[in-house]
């Protein structure tokens, strides 16, 4: 899979892609992720990407030229989805990284400023994403976190891929408690099921557990 994506601020990532799960998935060949910057279809010596809003008030917008034209310089006339991360748009949740765990090649569009030019979203933007219910400085964080997200769902880069089947959210629902060694820490015990040997009521204890979690924490998955 080949992530691209179009930053002001490449070098935000250069740690986060020598650790963990990334690193891996990279190092595999299983994920590619090239980094444009957009101060480079700036056309400008200052390579200046911002300017005032039309209409007046306060923050700079980025202007339509550069980043359609990185775009365009990646598509190269292909159809290559190009998402762009906004408190605006839809949420994130594991449903839709399943949804372009497919696409063999996508763009990540990390916006800065005020906003990206809406000419842009219009006509160029084929989804709009969030990560939550607050606004960041850019579009950087949540570019990593789908990365991350799609990294470790890359056939072979986990060492047990049921290991990311079970996690929270796979199935709808919040995942349930875990436990290792020992199984008496100073008086807190591991609840008895899960020592038992009996793998068909440790599925159904964890099954109940996740049902409680989620009706706790996150009612509204249980609406879906």
């Amino acid at each position: 899979m080949i992530i691209n994506v179009l930053t002001l601020f490449p070098d935000c990532f250069s740690s986060f892609l020598s650790e963990s799960i990334p690193k891996i998935a990279i190092e595999k060949e299983k994920l590619k992720v090239n980094f444009i910057d957009i101060r480079d279809f700036s056309g400008n010596k200052q390579r200046q990407v911002d300017d005032y809003p039309y209409g007046g008030g306060s923050g700079m917008v980025v202007k339509p030229e550069p980043l359609i034209d990185s775009i365009q310089f990646i598509q190269k006339g292909k159809k290559i989805p190009v998402i762009y991360f906004t408190p605006q748009g839809r949420l994130l949740n594991q449903q839709i990284v399943r949804q372009y765990l497919i696409e063999p090649e996508i763009i990540l569009l990390c916006g800065h400023y005020k906003e990206i030019d809406q000419r842009v979203r219009d006509y160029f933007v084929t989804d709009e994403l969030s990560i939550g219910d607050y606004v960041l400085s850019g579009g950087e964080l949540p570019a990593m976190i789908m990365i991350d997200a799609l990294a470790r769902l890359q056939d072979g880069v986990l060492s047990d891929i049921d290991s990311a089947l079970t996690d929270s959210h796979e199935n709808g629902l919040l995942g349930h408690p875990h436990y290792t060694r020992p199984a008496d820490l100073n008086g807190m015990q591991v609840p008895d099921v899960l020592l038992s040997g009996n793998h068909k009521k440790i599925d159904e204890w964890r099954q109940q557990k996740s049902l409680e979690i989620t009706q706790q924490r996150r009612s509204d998955l249980l609406d879906k």
